[in-house]
């Protein structure tokens, strides 16, 4: 004969339902007003420091930040209490962004200054994919993340050698053009060589002599390769990720938590794993 819940037990999955069930009319119901108030905390901060707006109701600001703030806590504390496993939820990268989202206001409380990083609160956007099961997007979010990790050792290599241009590159621009330029040190000019070869060019230091404008040219002209490079790497292995991958399929769904995002040759469900059906 099995124990009776505890009225713990039947909050904690009352909880978890509304929370982490998108599926479910209260869990999206919940997730939509979550977004709302994401936005409008973004909102806020941003009109916090506009200068004219925040000299009359900077007060008011702060206390609707205070409220969304102890609204955001209490949502996460609830996350971690309703799960089996807290540690996974609070390692997971939506853990570490939900509790991103809330320390910037409680560590204004000794530095103000860090009140304006609640800004990272947009990252909470990114659930707004979860609720919406759209397949076509799943598949697409999907195939970019396979392709950003089949990639990233390549790109890491890539801005290996960038780094080491942009030093040798700082370092010769030093001993050309020197303090008469603006080249008043090695780091001076590895921050031109970095801002040169990104090509956004501030154009608070540039080069004087005939030598100096001609390496500066060339660095330019690596610019433009060197943005091309990273993109082409990712969009060969974005590429290579469809041919891998069949179109989303939305005759296999999931008799468990009824998502439809599922490959042609998918055999477990993707978003609980419970086996698909073969037809």
């Amino acid at each position: 004969m099995t124990k009776n819940k505890s009225k713990y037990e039947i909050f904690r999955e009352r909880v978890k339902i509304i929370l982490y069930g998108t599926n479910t009319v209260l869990g999206r119901m919940f997730d939509l007003v979550l977004l709302g108030l994401i936005l409008l905390s973004v909102l806020l901060v941003m009109l916090d420091t506009v200068e004219s707006i925040s000299y009359k109701y900077h007060s008011y600001l702060l206390i609707c930040e205070w409220i969304i703030t102890i609204f955001f806590t209490i949502e996460y504390l609830l996350r971690v209490i309703s799960i089996q496993k807290p540690i996974k939820y609070i390692f997971s990268f939506y853990g570490i962004i939900d509790l991103l989202a809330i320390l910037p206001m409680y560590l204004s409380i000794f530095f103000p200054a860090t009140s304006v990083l609640t800004m990272i609160r947009v990252l909470r956007f990114l659930r707004l994919f979860k609720i919406l099961h759209i397949p076509q997007i799943s598949h697409q979010s999907f195939q970019l993340k396979e392709a950003l990790e089949a990639s990233k050792e390549k790109i890491l290599v890539f801005i290996y050698f960038v780094s080491i241009s942009a030093v040798i590159i700082g370092a010769m621009m030093y001993v050309v053009e020197g303090k008469e330029s603006g080249f008043t040190s090695i780091p001076v000019g590895i921050y031109w060589a970095i801002v040169t070869l990104t090509t956004v060019g501030y154009g608070d230091i540039s080069p004087a002599t005939p030598l100096g404008q001609f390496l500066a040219s060339l660095v330019m002209i690596m610019g433009y390769g060197i943005i091309a490079v990273p993109t082409g790497i990712v969009t060969a292995e974005f590429a290579k990720s469809s041919l891998r991958n069949n179109s989303v399929s939305t005759k296999k769904t999931c008799k468990k938590c009824n998502s439809q995002v599922h490959f042609d040759s998918a055999k477990y469900c993707y978003e609980c794993g419970t086996e698909l059906p073969n037809n």
